[in-house]
């Protein structure tokens, strides 16, 4: 059985060993101490903004992460790239280990945060995905999400990556 929790203080460790075996499987590069520290301080990064952070585990063991930030429309993000257009809040840190894949982790989890999201009020979510990850882009859009346009991430790769948008006042994503 899935079971998706609030992260809380100590789980740094947990959200790094599936974010980086995530990373690791696609031979990405690992940054601390830039692209991925917040991770290393969830409090900072996330909670001390009225963000989340959750963590997906079966039988106990961490197997999925996402997050969600909340922010004023026509704002840009803390590395200065744009946010889309209309966008309220994003969703974050969205990964899967391969283990876990093709068990409904991914949809619960997106599920989860649309459902947070709506409850505080949310009108539209932008979500930046990597290129690679054809799996996760066919979830958004299969939960309404439509693609807006490309971009390079401000990770070490420069990564190129598609930009959705998902309305949350419509029901698409609660099914």
């Amino acid at each position: 059985m899935i079971y998706i929790r609030e992260a809380r203080r100590g789980d740094e460790a947990a959200v790094i060993q599936v974010i980086k075996a995530v990373y690791d499987e696609f031979g990405f590069p690992w940054d601390p101490d830039d692209y991925h520290a917040d991770l290393y301080d969830l409090e900072a990064h996330y909670w001390s903004h009225g963000d989340a952070f959750y963590l997906a585990e079966i039988d106990g063991i961490p197997v999925g992460t996402v997050a969600w930030e909340a922010f004023e429309p026509g704002t840009t993000t803390a590395s200065g790239l744009a946010r889309a257009p209309g966008c309220d809040c994003s969703i974050e840190r969205m990964y899967v280990i391969e283990s876990a894949r093709k068990l409904g982790v991914g949809s619960a989890m997106f599920q989860h945060v649309v459902s947070d999201l709506k409850r505080r009020g949310h009108q539209q979510m932008e979500i930046w995905s990597d290129k690679e990850f054809d799996a996760a882009h066919r979830l958004y859009q299969r939960f309404g999400a439509r693609i807006i346009g490309e971009r390079l991430c401000d990770d070490a790769n420069q990564s190129p990556e598609w930009g959705l948008v998902l309305d949350l006042t419509v029901n698409s994503a609660d099914a």
